[in-house]
C-alpha cells in the first residue's frame, strides 16, 4: 500500500515540483494581468469613445470584481467535484476568451458584461491552483511554495502598465485585451497536456489508476509499484458531495468564520490603501514620477512581505500572521501623518505593502492548508469570495471618507478598525489551533471517517 500523503511529505523536492510551481506562477501572472488590464485601458477608452467622466467606467471595474466573487465558489465546487485540472483549464479558458472578446467591444455596456464573465474565470483559477500546489507540496514547505506561486499576481499586475506605455500608442487599447485573452487561452490548452491532476484528488476519489501510477513514478521513480499495490490518502475521509455546512464542521466551526474575517479585513485595508495612495502622495506634493515609483514600492514591499512570511507560516501556523497584522497597525496608521516628509513616507509605503500584501499572500496559502482534500478547493474558493467583499468595499469606503473631507490622518486612522479586528481574529486562531498546520480533518455531523489499514511501508503491498 502506498500512502500518497507520506510519499509527498517525506521526499525531497524534484523537477516535478519545480515545473508545477513555474507553470502555476505563469497562470497566476496571467490572472493578475487580466485583473488590472481594464484599468490601464480606461484613459484610452475615455478619449476614443468620448466618455465625459471616468466614473462612467466604474461599473466596468466593479463587474470583474463581482465576477471574481461568484467565480471563486463556483469553480471551487468544480475543482472538488471534477478535479483541479478541469477547473483550472476551464477557468483559464473562460477569462481568456471573454477578455479576448473585449477587443470587439464598442460600448461601455459591452465591456461590463464581458468583464463580468471574465471575472468569473479569474476568480475560479486561484482556489484551484492553490489547492493543486498545496496537494503536491511537502508539508514542511507547503506555504512557501504556494506563496512563491502567488507572487505571480504582483508581477502580472505590473505588466499592463508596460503594455500601455509601449504598445497601446501604436496598436490601440485593444492590444491590452488581445494579450490578456490570447495568451491565457493558449496556456490553458497547454495545461491540458502539461498540468498534472492532483494525486490526492485522484486517490481519494478512486479515479484513473494509470494516471495515479504515472504521477507517483514522476514523484519517486525508484518506488516499487505492482498490479496489486493500493493507493490511499491516510487519515482523510471522502465525502459523497459538498455542502457549505462542511466548511463549519468540527473545528472549522471556529476556523472558517475567523479566516473569512481575516480575509475581509486584510483586503478591505489593502484595496483602500492601494486605491487612495495617489491621493496621499498628491497631498504630500510628491512629483508624479515619484508617485509612480511609490506604487511600485508598495507592490514590491508586498512581494517581500509574502516571501518573508512563507517559512514562518510553515513552521508556526497562524502566529506569524497575527504578528504581521499587529505590525500593520502602526505602519498603516502613520501614512496620514508623513505627507510632508517624503523619505519617511516612501519607507512607510514599502512597509505598508510588506504587511498588507504580505498578509494577503499568507492568507491565500493558509486557506489551502486548513481544509482537507475532499473540499479544499471549495474551502479556498469561499474564503477568496469572502475576501472580495473587502476588496469591493474598501475603495468605496475610501471614496465616502474622502467626500466627507476628513483629514488624511483621520482616514488612515479609521483603517485601524478593520486591521484591529483582523488582528484579534488572527490571535484567536493562533491560540485555538496552536503552532503549525496539522492535517486535522474535520468530520461533518453524521459522517464517519473511513477506517484505513495500518500504516505500511511506502511502496509495500497491502
Amino acid at each position: 500500500m502506498v500512502d500518497v500523503s507520506r510519499l509527498i511529505d517525506e521526499r525531497r523536492i524534484n523537477g516535478f515540483n519545480i515545473k508545477l510551481v513555474l507553470f502555476s506562477f505563469l497562470l497566476v501572472l496571467l490572472d493578475g494581468y487580466d485583473i488590472t488590464a481594464a484599468a490601464f485601458a480606461a484613459p484610452f477608452l475615455v478619449k476614443e469613445w468620448g466618455i465625459t467622466s471616468m466614473a462612467t467606467l466604474g461599473p466596468v471595474f466593479s463587474a470583474s470584481l463581482v465576477g471574481v466573487l461568484a467565480g471563486s465558489p463556483i469553480f471551487g465546487y468544480v475543482g472538488d467535484r471534477f478535479g483541479r485540472k478541469v477547473a483550472i483549464v476551464g477557468s483559464c479558458l473562460m477569462f481568456g476568451i471573454f477578455t479576448l472578446a473585449c477587443t470587439k467591444a464598442g460600448a461601455v455596456t459591452d465591456l461590463i458584461y464581458l468583464r463580468l464573465l471574465a471575472g468569473i474565470g479569474i476568480g475560479g483559477l486561484l482556489p484551484n491552483i492553490t489547492a493543486l500546489n498545496g496537494e503536491f507540496a511537502p508539508r514542511r514547505i507547503r506555504a512557501t511554495m504556494i506563496i512563491v506561486m502567488f507572487t505571480g499576481i504582483t508581477f502580472g499586475g505590473a505588466l499592463p502598465g508596460l503594455v500601455s506605455a509601449t504598445l497601446v500608442p501604436q496598436y490601440g487599447w485593444q492590444v491590452l485585451f488581445l494579450i490578456g485573452g490570447a495568451i491565457p487561452t493558449a496556456v490553458a490548452i497547454l495545461a491540458i497536456f502539461l498540468l498534472p491532476e492532483s494525486l490526492k484528488f485522484l486517490v481519494l476519489n478512486n479515479r484513473r489508476r494509470e494516471a495515479i501510477v504515472r504521477i507517483v513514478r514522476a514523484l519517486d521513480p525508484a518506488l516499487r509499484i505492482g498490479p496489486e499495490t493500493r493507493f490511499v490518502v491516510q487519515g482523510e475521509p471522502a465525502f459523497s458531495g459538498f455542502t457549505p455546512k462542511l466548511l463549519f464542521a468540527g473545528r472549522l466551526a471556529y476556523l472558517t468564520p475567523l479566516l473569512w474575517v481575516m480575509f475581509i479585513c486584510c483586503q478591505m485595508t489593502f484595496y483602500f490603501t492601494n486605491s487612495w495612495l495617489p491621493t496621499v502622495l498628491a497631498t504630500a506634493q510628491v512629483p508624479t514620477s515619484h508617485a509612480a515609483i511609490a506604487t511600485s514600492i508598495f507592490q514590491f514591499g508586498g512581494t517581500v512581505g509574502g516571501l518573508a512570511l512563507a517559512r514562518p507560516l510553515d513552521k508556526y501556523g497562524f502566529t506569524p500572521v497575527a504578528m504581521l497584522f499587529a505590525l500593520s497597525l502602526p505602519i498603516v496608521g502613520s501614512l496620514g501623518f508623513l505627507t510632508g516628509i517624503e523619505p519617511l513616507l516612501m519607507t512607510a509605503v514599502f512597509f505598508a505593502g510588506f504587511c498588507l500584501l504580505g498578509l494577503q499572500l499568507g492568507l491565500n496559502a493558509a486557506s489551502a492548508l486548513i481544509y482537507p482534500t475532499a473540499f479544499r478547493a471549495n474551502g479556498s474558493g469561499w474564503a477568496f469570495a469572502a475576501g472580495r467583499v473587502g476588496s469591493v468595499s474598501g475603495p468605496v469606503l475610501g471614496g465616502i471618507l474622502i467626500a466627507m473631507k476628513l483629514p488624511l490622518y483621520e482616514i488612515f486612522l479609521l483603517l485601524l478598525i478593520p486591521l484591529g479586528v483582523g488582528t484579534v481574529a488572527s490571535v484567536v486562531i493562533a491560540r485555538l489551533f496552536g503552532t503549525g498546520f496539522q492535517d486535522d480533518v474535520p468530520v461533518a455531523p453524521g459522517t464517519k471517517t473511513p477506517a484505513l489499514p495500518a500504516h505500511d511501508a511506502i511502496g509495500g503491498k497491502a
